[in-house]
């Protein structure tokens, strides 16, 4: 279950487009990407993923994404003035990736990126796309609600004081033209669906080809990173596929909600990580107080607050 809207990018693809994945994979062969089993594809659950294209067992490595095609908050700017503005800003991580997507993304064939940016979606599935007025209609009983609403303000206000206080200071290295408010969105969009913590790296980083994998909250297999055998972003399958399968990862054992809001879209099969918090309390005047007030301090809880299970 996707929600887009269109935002004012001028950059990306169609998020069901696979015509530039020959020149991503392309990219990073020569580049130095081990030869790979997978290959772009059309499929149904993703809109587009990575299939197999040979049989593959249970247990098998997958990927070997050298550590140069990372992207992470260290990664050289291919604007060396927008990049010294902001390391001597000293920006949180996030906002620092997001205008390096927006710097690269805009400089088009000149950027060294070029063949991963025209494979990244014009219009994220995100939150970030929708508007309050949306996300008070369509997310009415949910639980996540609020916590939609306190993220596309945040990155709204986090865009304002940017623009405040760095991007009017300097028009001509940030065009108001090209750093907006839709191409902000756009930047989270695509850190909230691709960033990931590699835990051998210790760091965020996106993983060109890597992030086209979809994920199946069936599957136990995580991207990391590799220190030996080439220093590369691996991924170990937790099942055997065919050719013509899809392969899946698992972006995290997140119930469907939180998969939202991160990511944009609800799997369409079973989440057995799904859940519904109750708020529940004690009356001090029921008959059984005492009994179930016995109870919860069996279980290390107390009548008071109201507890969520």
């Amino acid at each position: 279950m996707n929600f887009r809207k269109k935002t004012g990018v001028s950059w990306g693809c169609d998020p069901r487009s696979i015509e530039n994945g020959t020149l991503l994979q392309d990219w990073l062969t020569n580049e130095g990407l081990a030869k790979q089993k997978l290959v772009l594809d059309r499929v149904e659950s993703g809109g587009r993923g990575l299939v197999a294209t040979q049989s593959l067992r249970q247990g098998e490595r997958l990927l070997f994404v050298p550590s140069k095609f990372l992207i992470s908050a260290d990664s050289e700017w291919g604007c060396a003035e927008t990049g010294k503005i902001i390391k001597e800003a000293g920006l949180p991580e996030w906002p620092t990736l997001a205008i390096f997507l927006i710097s690269e993304a805009s400089r088009g064939t000149t950027s060294p990126w070029f063949p991963y940016f025209v494979t990244l979606p014009k219009t994220p599935s995100s939150i970030l796309q929708w508007t309050e007025d949306e996300v008070n209609i369509w997310l009415t009983a949910s639980p996540v609600r609020e916590k939609a609403l306190e993220c596309i303000r945040d990155v709204t206000e986090t865009y304002r004081d940017l623009r405040a206080t760095i991007f009017s200071k300097h028009p001509d290295v940030f065009p108001s033209q090209v750093y907006t408010l839709e191409a902000f969105k756009w930047a989270f969009g695509i850190l909230f669906s691709r960033l990931v913590r590699l835990p051998s790296l210790g760091k965020l980083a996106l993983v060109p080809w890597a992030d086209m994998l979809n994920h199946s909250p069936q599957v136990d297999a995580f991207l990391d990173f590799d220190q030996s055998n080439g220093k590369s972003v691996v991924f170990v399958t937790d099942r055997a596929y065919q050719p013509g399968e899809q392969v899946f990862i698992s972006y995290g054992k997140r119930p469907s909600g939180e998969l939202l809001l991160a990511y944009g879209f609800i799997p369409s099969e079973f989440n057995a990580h799904d859940y519904v918090e109750l708020e529940m309390g004690l009356d001090n005047e029921d008959p059984s107080y005492d009994a179930k007030l016995t109870a919860l301090e069996e279980h290390g809880l107390s009548s008071y607050p109201p507890h969520l299970i």
